[in-house]
C-alpha cells in the first residue's frame, strides 16, 4: 500500500457474489465457506444468527482461524457488524494481542494508535500487488483491512496467493529471483512521498542514521535535504510456519514500468534515474528489464481474485502467503488497516 499506478489489475471478478456454504456444524455460531468461483481463498466466515460477538468468537477459535489462514492465505469476516473503526480494532486485537503502532508509511486513523488509513492515492489509479513491508527488515505476518464506507463502484482489494505465483512462474525466473535478490532504492521527497521524518518517526538526522545502520540499510543525504536509502532483500522466502516457498516482494509495485508513460517520463526528467521516489533493481544494482516485470505482473493479475467490499467486512491475510492490491474506484471509500505479528526471521527459499 505504498506507490500506485494507472495499470489496472484483472482479477477473476467476484463482484456481487453470494456466499457458498461449506459447513455449518450443529450449534456453531458461524458459517464457514467460500465465495463462488474461488474455492481456495479467501475463506468466508459469517454469523449463523444475530448477535454473534466477533472478538469473542475469534478469541475462542483462534486456532481455527490460524489454520485457515495458513491453508487459504486469507479469511473474510462478513456480516458481524456495520462499518466501525472501534469494532475493527477489537476484532484485529482478538487475533493479534499487539498491533503495530509505528508504521510510518500510512497516516493514522483518528485517535487510534494502532489503526491506519489506507494509502492516499488518486482514486482513478491502481495500487499494484505487493506484500506489505517486504522491502523492509521487518514486516507484519498478519494484515487486517476493514470497510467502513464502501465505494460506489470498484475499490476492491484483489489478493493473490504467493505460493501459486511462484509455482506458475518460469523456473529460470524463479532461479533469477532466488539468486540475484532485489535492491530497493527510495528517495524521500517532500510532497511526493511521505517525509523521512514521518517514516522514521524523528526529526533528528542522527537518529535516522542510527536506525538505518542498525537494520543494514545504506543511506545518503541529498543536497536538497532529502534522504536516499538502499536495501537488498530476498525476493523468494520460506514461510516460517508452513515452510512453503513464496514470492515475497514489492517488485510489481516499485519498478518504474508500473508507472504510466507520462508519469514515468516526468519523474525521470525531474529526478533522474537515481532520484526516482521508489525503484527496485537486481540485488547487485543492475536494472531489471521492463518485459520481465510485465511478465510477473501479468501472472499475478491472472491468478488474483477480488470481491466487492461490504461495510463491516474484515479481511485478514497472511502477508507472506498473500499479496494485495487496490482497484480504481468512484465515490467515497474508507478502508482502514492494522498490522500485527511483526517478524523478520524468514529464511531464503
Amino acid at each position: 500500500m505504498n506507490d500506485a499506478t494507472s495499470r489496472t489489475p484483472g482479477p477473476r471478478s467476484l463482484l456481487g457474489a453470494t456466499r457458498r456454504q461449506v459447513r455449518v456444524p450443529a450449534g456453531d455460531s458461524v458459517n464457514i465457506g467460500f465465495l463462488p468461483e474461488s474455492p481456495t481463498t479467501p475463506a468466508l466466515i459469517t454469523p449463523a444468527g444475530p448477535g454473534v460477538d466477533l472478538p469473542g468468537w475469534l478469541r475462542a477459535n483462534r486456532e481455527e482461524l490460524e489454520a485457515r489462514l495458513l491453508r487459504h492465505g486469507a479469511v473474510l469476516l462478513r456480516g458481524f457488524h456495520a462499518g466501525s473503526v472501534e469494532k475493527f480494532e477489537q476484532a484485529a486485537s482478538a487475533i493479534c494481542g499487539t498491533l503495530f503502532p509505528e508504521y510510518g508509511d500510512l497516516p493514522r486513523e483518528g485517535e487510534s494508535a494502532r489503526v491506519y488509513k489506507s494509502t492516499p492515492y488518486p482514486e482513478d489509479l491502481s495500487i499494484l500487488f505487493h506484500n506489505e513491508s517486504s522491502h523492509l527488515p521487518q514486516w507484519p505476518m498478519r494484515q487486517f483491512f476493514s470497510c467502513i464506507v464502501a465505494p460506489q463502484s470498484g475499490g476492491q482489494t484483489p489478493i493473490v496467493d504467493c505460493r501459486t505465483v511462484l509455482a506458475r512462474m518460469r523456473p529460470e525466473l524463479v532461479e533469477l529471483f532466488a539468486t540475484k535478490k532485489l535492491r530497493y532504492v527510495r528517495n524521500f521527497i517532500e510532497g511526493v512521498d511521505v517525509s523521512w521524518s514521518r517514516f522514521f518517526g524523528t526529526d533528528d538526522p542522527a537518529e535516522v542514521e542510527r536506525k538505518c545502520a542498525a537494520e543494514g540499510t545504506s543511506f545518503e543525504w541529498t543536497p536538497d535535504g532529502g534522504l536516499r536509502t538502499s536495501r537488498q532483500a530476498d525476493a523468494v522466502l520460506r514461510h516460517p510456519t508452513t515452510g512453503e516457498a513464496v514470492f515475497f516482494n514489492q517488485l510489481a509495485l516499485h519498478h518504474p514500468s508500473s508507472l504510466d508513460p507520462e508519469t514515468r517520463s516526468t519523474l525521470l526528467e525531474m529526478c533522474g534515474d537515481q532520484g526516482m521516489p521508489r525503484n527496485v533493481l537486481w540485488g547487485d544494482g543492475t536494472v531489471i528489464d521492463d518485459a520481465l516485470v510485465d511478465e510477473v505482473r501479468d501472472l499475478m493479475d491472472r491468478e488474483s481474485v477480488a470481491f466487492s467490499w461490504q461495510e463491516g467486512d474484515v479481511l485478514v491475510i497472511d502477508n507472506m502467503l498473500v499479496a494485495h492490491s487496490r482497484s480504481p474506484f468512484t465515490g467515497p471509500r474508507k478502508i482502514v488497516v492494522a498490522l500485527g505479528d511483526m517478524t523478520g526471521g524468514a529464511v531464503p527459499a
